[in-house]
């Protein structure tokens, strides 16, 4: 039975639920945000808030307890020289969750969770609209939109060396640098 204990066992065994919470809080002090659902990020916050508390005092005996949960040396190598400085004076709260809508697939509300003195777009006075560039809302890939745009810019390059180039050469000699004909290919003699 339940019996009033409260936490977010997230369908998983306690094993993997430790996992997870490790590996998410590590992802979020390496990366000061990531997205994730409502329900993951209220636990992550609830795992993450504590180890950043201790890691105001710099021992080595709070480098080891904060270890114990994280388990990567480069997590708690960046929570202690980064995070910890910056977030001295504050007395709790360091990371705020925002709803970002709906997943597509099953509709899960989704979210991103990000410190609070990481975010240059709230502290800096700069309205998040502005500091962020206007993307398209497409689900295609940006590379092919790249190529588009390289393809379009060799394209008004080629045409301008044409152009330039055009004049010098004379006529008869155009004609010779043309593509030689290519015979064309027959199904005559196969099986079928």
């Amino acid at each position: 039975m339940r019996h009033n204990k409260n936490y977010n066992h997230l369908g998983r065994q306690a094993g993997h639920r430790k996992a997870l919470l490790s590996n998410m809080a590590s992802s979020l002090i390496l990366h000061k945000r990531i997205e994730t659902t409502v329900a993951k990020a209220k636990a992550v916050r609830m795992f993450v808030e504590p180890l950043v508390t201790k890691s105001k005092e710099d021992t080595t005996h709070s480098r080891r307890i904060v270890f114990s949960y994280l388990k990567q040396k480069e997590a708690v190598t960046e929570l202690f020289r980064t995070i910890a400085p910056k977030v001295a004076e504050r007395p709790g709260g360091y990371t705020r969750i925002l709803k970002t809508g709906f997943r597509l697939g099953d509709a899960a509300e989704m979210c991103i969770i990000e410190f609070v003195d990481f975010n240059e777009a709230y502290t800096l006075g700069i309205t998040p609209a502005a500091a962020t560039e206007a993307k398209p809302k497409t689900r295609r890939s940006r590379k092919s939109a790249a190529k588009k745009t390289d393809a379009v810019e060799e394209a008004t390059v080629v045409e301008g060396e044409a152009k330039k180039a055009a004049p010098k050469a004379p006529k008869a000699t155009a004609a010779k640098t043309a593509a030689p004909k290519v015979a064309k290919k027959t199904n005559v003699g196969k099986k079928m």
